[in-house]
């Protein structure tokens, strides 16, 4: 490793280095653990949690694409009680942030698993606004503006002084509004992006290959809408990013970091390679020391527009 500083910080949380595991690619850690020295990340953003257990949608649930996955696993976990009391010890062990990722149907919901959360001790709430708000017809928080404000309100007024990110959705015509309105409502970071819906059929059986017919587009072939839309937000956002997207090298890393986000998560390439967190790691360094810099903060809004 080399003498470049790797330490960033995202909403007052300092982080050992930029490199954090995407939320629903991870698990709980245990499995990895088994690769890896769970304390080499920047940060652990656990599989999303939602108020009570579900077991998520029928298989075939995840199917491959040229350039990723899509997946429509619906949430499958264990409730966010389960998780304090068997996960979050285990994940305590480590010398790691710990992001908690939470889905709700109400803004209630959001609210009561936010107090839950923070009472328990997590160093970062991730706020998930892809999923349906029951009140409204079923329509994604992270679609509307006011929707998502509403959300990140409730969250920010139970999560005490635990920073409350929030997870924004691409699937909608200008992101930029939806990071406006959840800044504005007092999120402390936001993370982008989401899965980007998609849908593939089988031409033998004409049937989608997945049971739910579509579902969320990530890996590879994400990472230039990714970069693109951290860029649109970091101009128009002064809350950090935590950005996502397609990341599998330091390259990956580097571009988002550019883009505007002060850190970075990695998601669907760990299906592949199992090392990919620590080989951004150590690729964001390479890249560091080449160019002349004392640390990985010097990365972030480094972009230079034509």
């Amino acid at each position: 490793m080399s003498n470049i500083d790797l330490s960033v910080t995202l909403a007052g949380m300092t982080m050992k280095n930029p490199v954090v595991v995407a939320s629903g690619t991870f698990g709980f850690g245990r499995e990895y653990n088994q690769f890896f020295d769970l304390s080499e990340l920047g940060g652990i953003c656990a599989k999303g949690l939602t108020l009570h257990r579900r077991e998520g949608n029928p298989a075939p649930r995840i199917a491959e694409t040229p350039m990723g996955i899509l997946n429509s696993v619906g949430l499958q976990n264990p409730g966010v009680d389960a998780f304090i009391a068997e996960e979050l010890p285990f994940l305590r062990q480590f010398d790691t942030r710990v992001i908690a990722n939470i889905s709700g149907n109400t803004p209630e919901e959001y609210g009561i698993m936010c107090e839950k959360l923070a009472g328990a001790g997590v160093d970062m709430i991730e706020v998930n606004i892809s999923c349906p708000n029951v009140k409204a017809g079923g329509l994604a928080y992270g679609t509307r503006p006011e929707l998502a404000a509403e959300v990140t309100e409730v969250a920010k007024a139970h999560a005490g002084s635990v920073p409350v990110m929030v997870k924004l959705s691409p699937n909608v015509t200008d992101i930029t509004q939806i990071a406006k309105a959840v800044e504005g409502a007092g999120a402390d970071a936001v993370s982008l992006i989401n899965t980007i819906r998609g849908m593939r059929i089988d031409v033998n059986t004409r049937r989608p290959v997945l049971k739910m017919n579509t579902g969320g587009l990530s890996g590879p072939a994400v990472l230039p809408v990714a970069v693109r839309m951290v860029w649109e937000v970091a101009q128009a956002v002064n809350i950090p990013i935590l950005g996502m997207g397609g990341v599998a090298k330091g390259e990956d890393a580097a571009q988002l970091m550019l883009a505007g986000a002060s850190a970075v998560a990695v998601g669907t390439a760990l299906f592949a390679d199992p090392f990919t967190p620590i080989k951004v790691r150590e690729g964001l360094a390479a890249i560091a020391e080449k160019q002349g810099l004392s640390n990985l903060r010097e990365l972030t809004g480094g972009v230079k527009p034509w």
